[in-house]
């Protein structure tokens, strides 16, 4: 089974970053994509709005370097939460994880430049030895 996104958008809003317990950053952030297509001769702009989520060191980087309008190269997984309002009326919201992020310039940032950054593997937040002479297969 696959769970795979890959968007390009414009950030809607500086990321909101918050740091849970044991200091683990999470950050939160809107991210439009465009599409451009004809219907009747006609030139249609539709947007759609994701919610974007960062984990760890990705969220650290956006809270340093992500603003409000960046065109970022977002992937990541779908995820669907769900709780419980003031009401008592269950409500639900699908969110993007993002596990790789890149931003790509805007032309009044100057030359063309990108900076890409990944989230570590669990094995190398761990920082387990290589034992690949020992694989179990």
């Amino acid at each position: 089974m696959v769970n795979k996104v890959i968007l390009i958008g414009n950030v809607g809003a500086d990321p909101e970053v918050r740091y849970l317990d044991g200091g683990v950053a999470m950050a939160r952030f809107s991210l439009a994509t465009t599409e451009v297509y004809n219907r009747n001769g006609e030139q249609v702009r539709q947007t759609e709005w994701h919610n974007i989520v960062l984990w760890r060191n990705l969220a650290q980087i956006a809270e340093k370097y992500v603003k409000k309008g960046m065109t970022l190269y977002i992937e990541g997984r779908l995820r669907t939460r769900s709780w419980d309002d003031q009401n008592g009326v269950k409500r639900y919201t699908t969110e993007i994880y993002g596990d790789n992020m890149q931003m790509l310039s805007r032309k009044q940032d100057g030359p063309e430049r990108q900076q890409e950054v990944s989230a570590p593997t669990p094995a190398s937040v761990i920082n387990t030895p290589d034992d690949s002479d020992d694989l179990p297969f």
